[in-house]
C-alpha cells in the first residue's frame, strides 16, 4: 500500500515534459525493435543485455571483483562491439539510414498500383515453376537497394509476365542474377545479392536460395525464389524462408507483405463475397434443375 501511495505521489510531481520523454522513448523502442530480428543484430543485443544483467546481479549479491570487471568491460565494451560486430553494425546502420520517415511514423501509401505487378509476377512464377526455370525476384520496400542494383543492368520497365520470363530464360545473359522491382517497375536485373551464412538453412538449398535469404536478412525486401531443379516456389522475408508455395498462396503472401492492411482486408472481403455468390449461384442452378 505504501508503495502505491509513493508511486501516486511521484506521478503527481512529474511535469508534462516527463510524460513526453517517456512516450518518445517508448515510441522509439517500439519502432527500433523490429531492426534486431535478423541474426546479426540479435547477437549484438543479446551480448549487451547479458552483460547488463550480469553487472546488476553481481552488484546485488555483492560480488565486488566480478562487478568491477564487468564495469570495466562496459566502459570499453562499445569499442569491442564495434570491432567484433562491424558487419552487423554496418547493416543495422544502413537499414536505419534507409528507413523512410513515412515508415518510421507509421504513414503508408496506397498499394493499389501493385495489383497488376503482383498478378503478372505470380503468373510468371507459375509458368517458370512448371517449366523448371530458376528465378530470383526482389521486391524493394523501405530499405534502398541501390548498392545491389549497381551490380546488375538498369532496366526501368513495366512489370509483365513476358518480361520476367524473358529475363530468366536459361540462355538470356541476365538469367543468373536477381531482378529488383522498385515502385512497381523492374528497376534492374542480373544483380548480385549477398549470400546468407545462416546454419538453419537446409543443406540441399543452392546459391539462389541463399542469396534470396541473404537479401532478406540485410533489408526488408520480399524475395521470390523459383528453384531450377524442382520448380518449387519459395519466399524469403526477414531472414525466414517459406518453401513449396502454391501460386495462390504466393499471391496472398505478396499482397499481405506489399499492400497495406486496409487493402488486404478489402481484398479478402471481396474474395469472400465472390465465393458466397458463386456458391449461391450453384445452389440456385441446382434447384432449377430439380
Amino acid at each position: 500500500m505504501d508503495m502505491v501511495q509513493s508511486m501516486i505521489q511521484q506521478l503527481g510531481k512529474m511535469q508534462w515534459s516527463d510524460y513526453l520523454d517517456i512516450i518518445l522513448v517508448a515510441f522509439l523502442i517500439y519502432k527500433l525493435l523490429p531492426m534486431i530480428r535478423s541474426t546479426g543484430t540479435s547477437r549484438i543485443a543479446k551480448v549487451v543485455v547479458a552483460i547488463l544483467i550480469l553487472s546488476w546481479v553481481t552488484e546485488l549479491v555483492k560480488l565486488h571483483t566480478m562487478n568491477f570487471l564487468l564495469d570495466q568491460l562496459l566502459a570499453v565494451g562499445l569499442i569491442a562491439i564495434v570491432v567484433l560486430f562491424q558487419p552487423e553494425l554496418r547493416r543495422m546502420l544502413d537499414h536505419l539510414g534507409n528507413m523512410k520517415l513515412q515508415k518510421l511514423f507509421g504513414v503508408q501509401h496506397s498499394g493499389q498500383e501493385l495489383d497488376p505487378v503482383i498478378s503478372q509476377t505470380v503468373t510468371a512464377c507459375e509458368v517458370m515453376s512448371r517449366e523448371r526455370i530458376g528465378a530470383l525476384i526482389v521486391f524493394q520496400r523501405d530499405s534502398r537497394l541501390d548498392e545491389y542494383m549497381k551490380t546488375g543492368t538498369d532496366i526501368d520497365a513495366q512489370v509483365s509476365e513476358q518480361l520476367i520470363r524473358n529475363i530468366f530464360f536459361p540462355k538470356a545473359s541476365l538469367h543468373d542474377g536477381a531482378m529488383i522491382i522498385r515502385q512497381g517497375r523492374v528497376a534492374a536485373a542480373g544483380c548480385v545479392l549477398p549470400l546468407s551464412e545462416s546454419k538453419r538453412l537446409s543443406a540441399d538449398l543452392g546459391t539462389r536460395h541463399r542469396a534470396g535469404v541473404g537479401m532478406s536478412e540485410v533489408s526488408d525486401a520480399v524475395v521470390i525464389i523459383v528453384s531450377e531443379e524442382t520448380g518449387a516456389i519459395s519466399v524469403a522475408v526477414g531472414g525466414m524462408l517459406k518453401r513449396h508455395l502454391a501460386p495462390q498462396t504466393l499471391e496472398r503472401l505478396l499482397r499481405n507483405e506489399l499492400c497495406s492492411d486496409e487493402e488486404v482486408k478489402e481484398e479478402n472481403l471481396v474474395l469472400l463475397l465472390r465465393q458466397k455468390l458463386q456458391k449461391k449461384g450453384k445452389e440456385d442452378s441446382g434447384d432449377a434443375k430439380k
